[in-house]
């Protein structure tokens, strides 16, 4: 162990024990984003930083066959942090562990190593991808029904008891935890809310969603509420989105800024644009990545069902928000398409390697659209070059089999086992009989 590590190590355990910790949550996710984890005791925290931890990993989803099943979890002391709503006596806290195989290589299966390749792959070039997600979810009365806590709409400050309370306290929570919010509010749907994180690097970001996720889901829970990241909760009502802020700095310097352009975007990140709409089709299965995200991906609820850019306006997969004079670190790029149900480490993966492609490559930006999309005829986005969204989960799954951008940015494991647990999904959903279809078809065939 080196002594950066050693002094991270040593900081960690006196921290804890300073703070009368006794439990540690050691957390990381499968290929799905869910989060998997288990807890050790302050006791045995200072080895498990030296030495691993080791578990099942045939037990996690796309991590390992039986015959390989046996895998390390190595907390990363950057990531500790007290739980401030679990008692202060006997305190608990958490860090996000990398894993590795018993022989101490990265474990190519790890969404979070699969990040952390592709963001040292950037630093190569000298730049840092900084994200900042907008995080939209419905609280619910329970989790067998979608029955909203309220009836309130996009930006109500109307008292909204017990979803307001959740909201208020999720904040608190999160920024105990070093976990910055920049906004919140209520958003389109009736209980549907929006948390959005304070931007920063893509690694810290990932790890902060699935924090604030977890937040979001314990505080709702110990009042006896659900809250939910499903696309599509409720038929009828605005989905839930998460659209990603994006950015390249080269240091202090937004690589995405330049003082010429009328818009104030640099050649940069016009082909970061040109990247994530040429890759946009291959990409969405790791972005909406399940059968209920294409219910959102649909025209009339405010989400990109077709694959154009603009400046400013909201019906467009890309938008490129107004530059705020005199503060060009503000300059990014809004990908709108995923879904608070993805996984952030493979989606901030793909949606960095597709941008980075387009600026390697010099592709050409196609010009903005000016109007509404979903407005055009179907010819005249055609003449425009407007290519739908999959629209469904079995389109993403043909696209996704055929990506060599998703082979390069996820590894050929993790694409192979996305793909086979997709693939069983999209069957299952296909042989399925819906409520849909028995109501309209069984009285009249």
């Amino acid at each position: 162990m080196d002594a950066e590590r050693a002094a991270e190590r040593d900081f960690v355990v006196r921290t804890a024990r300073e703070n009368d910790v006794k439990f540690i949550r050691l957390w990381f996710t499968d290929i799905l984003g869910h989060l998997k984890g288990f807890a050790i005791t302050v006791e045995d925290l200072e080895d498990a930083i030296e030495q691993g931890v080791g578990f099942d990993g045939a037990a996690i989803e796309g991590f390992a066959r039986i015959d390989e099943s046996d895998m390390r979890a190595f907390p990363d002391p950057s990531t500790f942090t007290i739980l401030p709503w679990r008692p202060r006596q006997n305190a608990v806290a958490r860090m996000f562990c990398d894993i590795r195989t018993p022989s101490g290589e990265p474990f190519i299966g790890d969404p979070r190593y699969a990040l952390k390749r592709n963001l040292e792959r950037l630093a190569t070039s000298g730049h840092t991808y900084y994200v900042g997600p907008e995080l939209e979810f419905f609280y619910l009365k329970d989790s067998h029904s979608a029955v909203p806590l309220d009836q309130q709409g996009y930006y109500d400050q109307v008292s909204s008891y017990p979803a307001a309370d959740l909201r208020r306290d999720t904040v608190l929570n999160l920024a105990d935890m070093g976990i910055p919010v920049k906004y919140s509010h209520h958003e389109g749907a009736h209980s549907q809310h929006e948390i959005d994180l304070q931007y920063t690097d893509a690694l810290t970001m990932a790890d902060n969603v699935m924090t604030a996720k977890l937040v979001i889901k314990e505080l709702a829970q110990l009042q006896s509420a659900y809250a939910t990241f499903m696309p599509k909760p409720i038929s009828g009502m605005n989905g839930s989105g998460m659209h990603i802020h994006q950015s390249l700095f080269q240091g202090d310097t937004n690589a995405f800024f330049d003082t010429d352009d009328e818009h104030h975007l640099s050649i940069t990140g016009k082909r970061f644009i040109a990247g994530l709409l040429h890759h946009a089709p291959e990409i969405t299965l790791i972005t909406n990545q399940w059968v209920n995200s294409y219910k959102r991906l649909v025209p009339g609820f405010e989400a990109p069902a077709f694959i154009s850019w603009a400046h400013v306006s909201r019906s467009d997969l890309i938008r490129v928000p107004a530059h705020k004079p005199g503060y060009a670190s503000s300059m990014r790029v809004e990908y709108r398409a995923p879904d608070p149900a993805c996984n952030p480490y493979l989606a901030f993966s793909v949606m960095l390697a597709a941008g980075f492609k387009g600026i390697e490559n010099e592709y050409p930006v196609p010009p903005p659209v000016e109007g509404n999309v979903f407005s055009m005829s179907t010819e005249e986005r055609h003449a425009r070059g407007i290519r739908p969204l999959p629209g469904s989960l079995g389109e993403a799954i043909v696209l996704a089999e055929d990506s060599e951008l998703l082979k390069e940015s996820l590894g050929e494991h993790i694409v192979h086992s996305v793909i086979q647990n997709k693939t069983m999904e999209w069957n299952e959903y296909r042989a399925t009989v819906t409520d849909y279809e028995t109501k309209r078809y069984l009285p009249i065939l």
